[in-house]
């Protein structure tokens, strides 16, 4: 099983939890595309930083647990969600990977492609709504817009860009998938 991303629920609120991210590291790429499009075209260059296209040439797996190979090099296990958050342009999405709580920013590899970017997201209180189904704009869409109400109807301030969370691998049946929309809010 893949490593989720941590959080602590910090209170339930009808239709939504209140959630306590600590920081973390993702791997992202900006990219210039449809809803749809927008992580299939990220996959490629995170999937190839990932698969060792960096420059320590250690490859980052899909394993739950960092491990150390015969060689010496380390190999480091991907995270779930992947992330997706709209951009000011419309069409420009930034799709993340997040990165395994074992992980620093002086201990993953520096990419080579110049499209992948390593950063550091700070703590952050969000408020978030889980749903199975299909990865169509619409289901997020939707979800977001009942997120974004009940978070003001609880007397919560958004604070940032809202992130469309994917848990499974797109093989996964649909109605077997866990999504999530996460709105960050002032604290």
């Amino acid at each position: 099983m893949t490593e989720r991303q941590p959080y602590r629920v910090v209170a339930r609120h009808p239709g939504f939890e209140l959630r306590r991210y600590p920081a973390h590291l993702v791997a992202e790429v900006h990219v210039q595309a449809s809803f749809t499009r927008a992580p299939i075209e990220a996959f490629r260059p995170l999937a190839a930083y990932i698969g060792g296209s960096n420059r320590a040439r250690h490859p980052v797996g899909a394993t739950t647990t960092a491990t150390r190979e015969a060689t010496g090099a380390e190999k480091i296990a991907m995270t779930a969600p992947v992330l997706q958050i709209e951009g000011e342009r419309p069409g420009a999405y930034l799709i993340q990977f997040v990165m395994p709580t074992s992980c620093t920013a002086t201990t993953l590899p520096e990419p080579t492609d110049p499209r992948v970017r390593i950063r550091e997201i700070p703590a952050q209180l969000a408020a978030a709504m889980r749903f199975s189904g299909r990865w169509t704009e619409k289901a997020f869409g939707e979800r977001a817009t009942m997120l974004g109400r009940a978070v003001t109807a609880a007397g919560l301030q958004p604070t940032g860009a809202i992130r469309y969370a994917r848990y499974n691998p797109p093989w996964k049946p649909w109605f077997l998938r866990r999504n999530e929309v996460v709105l960050p809010v002032v604290e």
